[in-house]
Formats: structure tokens, sequence, C-alpha cells
């Protein structure tokens, strides 16, 4: 049992002996305390006031003179009306180090013999990453590593959205337009290129609208007649049908995107276990269909159009399948759901989509749910919100969007420019500068979106996400390159820093104490975290640790300390506080320098 579990045994058997009542172990929760008085967890009291039959003063103090007499993790208590404080024993916080201390797989939990889908980035292959999607990918990425660390056996998932309209408008553009131009002779990244022709697309359709709407048309028989409308869906037919030369260029064009993506995935430090393309998926799902409607899930209307009612679920009807027979968006992804649970018969699938799909993902899962698939219940949305810039702010080549590669190299260059100012690279190779420079820059831009939780719309601000000061990857950055220094120091110096080296230490400096208090918090940021899909509960908790960490460096000397003992202590917990940190930036797919 950890140190809270054991308090809340210990209150059990109080209820039990003091009140002559049975409380459940999840009926009892410890906070903690506040700043403003002594203690490291508080129990309120009020809520069991009906089963004490006394104030909350005396409450609080009768659970409180048990906890000290029973408990030996208890050092003492004080009762602020009906919050009780309690302050635990020197000697159990030491033993709490030495098991944090001791432990080699710091960071993660037990197996728990489940299995968890991510599926995350979902690019379309006709236009390089944009801000947006450095957002969807860092989430996935770090809510895949969260959850490895809570036991779970994790698949990274990317459905790459490889067909469709947008994609033709592409392979348009590039047919009349390219001349033959590639990457190589461009020198542009694939990506970068398929987007090129994708906005030539839309600004050459414009014209061709302006044209007709000048010789008569409304706008939109203009929209429909344009010639490179009409020439685009007429290749998406042609797709269909499985045209060779259209299957060609379509196979070219996106292998020059896939040639993109792999370099923008390799900066951002993502990577996937499952590939699937909505090529291969985007006819799947009609034998659902057939199936929901023998089981009376679905109904087909006088046209033949196949719908799911899902009023009882507060929702309305949903087409599921149109009259001619061809599939919607929803016939694909009940379809590719399918795909994915006989692939990995997986206990829980996480889909990493923006809010704006907050609608279609509740019907998919009802559906899914209806139809009585096991894994139902294990479908989750992680919805996330939009990511604003201030006006002005590295737009790019478009104008319109801010493209991942230029986002990320504009932070490394940023993070450079800044380290140089602050003098923080002397005595550093120009390839260890520039490593400092790529690890700085993109500890930067993933923290702060990171640290937001998800679920809120965010402004990013490059220039404060790259500050040395407040909660920024930078600040912990630092700080865990500051205890390196440290212990680089001490084994320069031959300073004992295992567990020998302060055996028999009985007493605790506050920021000492204070700092175990946070680092003992890890285990259960982890599960809070993995419970929540929520990498900004990891963020904040390691924000918090290098505060405490730095407030500790302040007020306690280390090197000038006499008492070898305390000594070798401070070292030590300066070791495990860069463990943490370490471990922790990992799960937010963040590296950390050890020199700064």
């Amino acid at each position: 049992m950890n140190l809270e579990q054991k308090i809340s045994a210990t209150i059990q058997q109080a209820f039990k002996e003091l009140f002559d009542h049975q409380v459940g172990s999840d009926q009892i929760s410890l906070q903690p305390t506040n700043k403003e008085f002594e203690g490291t967890y508080t129990f309120v009291v009020f809520p069991y006031l009906r089963v004490t039959k006394l104030n909350p003063e005396i409450s609080g103090t009768k659970i409180g003179e048990y906890l000290t007499t029973h408990s030996d993790v208890v050092k003492s208590f004080n009762v602020v009306k009906g919050f009780l404080n309690i302050s635990i024993q020197e000697t159990s916080w030491i033993d709490i180090f030495t098991q944090l201390y001791k432990n080699p797989d710091l960071g993660k939990l037990p197996k728990n013999g489940q299995k968890v889908m991510v599926e995350y980035s979902s690019p379309n292959t006709n236009k390089p990453l944009h801000l947006g999607h450095l957002r969807n990918n860092f989430l996935g990425y770090s809510v895949a590593e969260i959850l490895k660390a809570n036991g779970y056996e994790v698949i990274k998932a990317n459905l790459v959205n490889d067909r469709g309209i947008h994609i033709c408008k592409s392979m348009v553009a590039y047919k009349h337009f390219a001349n033959g131009e590639t990457p190589e002779s461009s020198g542009l990244k694939g990506d970068h290129l398929a987007g090129k022709y994708y906005v030539i697309f839309d600004r050459e359709y414009k014209k061709q609208i302006a044209h007709l709407i000048e010789n008569g048309d409304t706008e939109e028989e203009a929209k429909k007649k344009a010639a490179l409308m009409v020439e685009a869906q007429e290749m998406l037919r042609l797709w269909e049908a499985g045209d060779s030369e259209v299957v060609g260029l379509w196979k070219t064009m996106n292998n020059w995107v896939y040639d993109g993506f792999d370099t923008t995935y390799k900066k951002m430090g993502v990577d996937f276990d499952k590939f699937y393309y909505e090529s291969d998926t985007y006819l799947l799902g009609k034998n659902i269909v057939e199936e929901g409607l023998k089981k009376g899930v679905f109904f087909k209307k006088e046209n033949e159009s196949v719908w799911v009612d899902l009023s009882e679920e507060g929702l309305d009807e949903k087409l599921v399948l149109r009259a001619d027979g061809t599939s919607v968006y929803i016939t694909q992804d009940m379809g590719t759901c399918e795909l994915k649970y006989s692939d990995f018969k997986f206990d829980k699938s996480v889909y990493v989509v923006g809010n704006e799909q907050d609608y279609h993902f509740d019907v998919l899962f009802k559906i899914m749910r209806k139809l009585g698939r096991p894994y139902g219940d294990g479908l989750y949305h992680l919805s996330y919100g939009m990511v604003d810039l201030p006006s002005g702010k590295m737009k790019s080549r478009e104008g319109t969007v801010v493209d991942a590669d230029d986002l990320m190299n504009e932070m490394v260059a940023t993070a450079a420019s800044h380290t140089k100012e602050l003098g923080k690279i002397d005595g550093f190779t120009a390839e260890e500068a520039s490593e400092l420079y790529e690890t700085l820059g993109m500890g930067a831009l993933k923290y702060f979106l990171l640290k937001v939780d998800p679920k809120k719309r965010m402004l990013f601000n490059p220039q404060e996400s790259i500050e040395f000061q407040g909660n920024t990857g930078p600040f912990i950055q630092y700080s865990h390159a500051r205890i390196s220094s440290i212990l680089r120091k001490a084994d320069q110096i031959g300073v004992d820093y295992s567990l020998k080296g302060f055996e028999g230490l009985a007493k605790l400096e506050d920021a000492e104490r204070d700092l175990i208090v946070v680092l003992n918090d890890f285990e259960k940021k982890i599960r809070q975290a993995g419970e929540e899909f929520s990498p900004s509960q990891i963020a904040q908790y390691l924000f918090d640790l290098a505060k405490e960490y730095n407030r500790f460096y302040a007020e306690l000397s280390i090197f000038n300390e006499s008492d070898q003992k305390v000594q070798s202590f401070r070292i030590s917990l300066s070791s495990l506080t860069a463990k943490t940190i370490k471990a922790g930036m990992r799960l937010l797919g963040i590296n950390v320098p050890d020199r700064m």
C-alpha cells in the first residue's frame, strides 16, 4: 500500500471502532493540505457528520487522535473547522523516498492486460500538415505513451485520407499546370508540392466561376459547370473504376506526399504501429448496414435509403446508406471500426480528432453500441479545440494556414536566438549547440500545445513558449540541466549519493519533505492522466515539480553542507528529481538536455 492508502485504511478503522460504521475505501478522499496550514494531507469530515453525530471540530479531533495512536505513518494533526490536516512522520518520508529511488521502473505502472488503440494524425494527402495537425499528433503520441505507462498494450494508428474529390483537385491541377514538376526538380517536399497544386486548383477554379458568372450563370450554376470541377469529379469516377492512368498519377503524387509526411513525423518525434488508408476502407461498412437492417437497428425509407433512429439516445435520425446504395462517411467509419477490432481485438479505441467532429463520433459510437459490438463501450473521442496564433505570426506561404514544417523550423531558430542571447551555450561545439536548439525549440512547442486541457481552444504564442521562466518547456528542461550539472560535480568530487550515503538520516528540512511529497505524486498523476486522456495533467505536474525543486535549491545548500549524510541525501534527492522530470517529459514526447 502507498502512503495515502495506508492513511485511508486507518481512517476506515477509525469509523468502524469510533462510530460503528463501515466506510468503503472509495468513499474516503484525501487532498493536499492548503499551504496556509500545517500538514500534508487533508481529510474533510463534513460529509460524515450524520455518521459521527458530533460537530466538525470534535469529529476531526477524534479521527485525528485515532490516527496518531494507530498509524505508524501519522506524526500529528490539526483541525480547522471540518478539515482534518494530517502530518506524516519524517521516517515515513525517508522510506517513501528510498522506495522511489530504488524503483527501476519509475513512471511505469504494472501491466493491466488490456489493449488500446490510439488513432491520431489522419492527414489528407492533398496538402502538408499544419498547426492543427501539430496539436493532434502531439496529443495522440503523448496519450499513447501515457497509456503505455498505465500498463496498457498500445497500438498507435493513422488513418490516412488518401482518396476523394480533394485529392483529385490536386491531381487535376498538377496535370494542367505542373509541366512535369517533381519534388526533386522543384526542391519542395512532396507534401508541399501536392499542396501547391491544391492551392492552384482553388485559384483557377475561382477564375472559372467568375468567368461563368460574367456570362450569365448564377454562382451555384457556375460552381457546378466550371471545367476544373467537372474534370475533378470525372477523375474521381475514373479512380473508383480503376482507370490505370488516373491510378498511376494518384500513386505517384501520394508517394511524394508520404515521403514528405515521413520527414515531418520524424521532426515531430511521433510514430505509428499501423497505417490504414481510406482507399482500402471506403467501401467497408455495407455488410454492417445489412446486419443492422436484419437486427432492426436500421430501417429503410420509401426511397430505399437506410437510416438509424437515435432519438432515444438524445439525437435524431441519421443516414447510413444513400438511396442509390452508395456509402456516406458514417458507413465507412463503421466498417473501419470493425476492421480495426478484427485486426487487434482492442479493449479501448481512442480517436484523437478535433471538436468539429463531436456529433459524428457521438453518432458512430451510439450505432456501434446499438449493434451490440463488444468494443462499443470502449470507444472514446478525444475531442480537442483549435489552435490560434497571434495575428501576423508566422503565416505559411499560402497566407491562410500555418505550415507545420515552417512552424517547427521557426521554433528551433527562435530557440537558437534566445539561447545565444542568454549565453547558455558556452563550451558547446557547433553540433552540440544545434542539438540543443532542436531540443529546446521542439520542447517549447510540444509543451505549450500539451499543457492546455485538450478540450479547450488555445492561443499559441511562440515567443512566450520559448521563455526560460514560467510554465514552459524550456523552464523544465533548464531545471533538468541544472540538476545534471550538480550530479556531474558530485561525481567529480566523489560524493556517495547511493542509499548507503545517507543511511540513518532521521530529520528532514521542510523543503526536502515538500519535494518528496511532489515526487511521490508522480504515479498518481500518471493514473489521472491515463484515466482522463489528458497530457496536460503531466505537464502541470512537471511544472510543479520543477518549481518545487528550484525552491529546494534556493533554500538549502548542497555542496557547502558540512554534514555528509545530508549532502548525500540532497544530491540523491536531486538525482531522483532529474529522473522523474526525464520520465515525465518522455510521456509528453519531449527530450531534456543534460547541459545548457
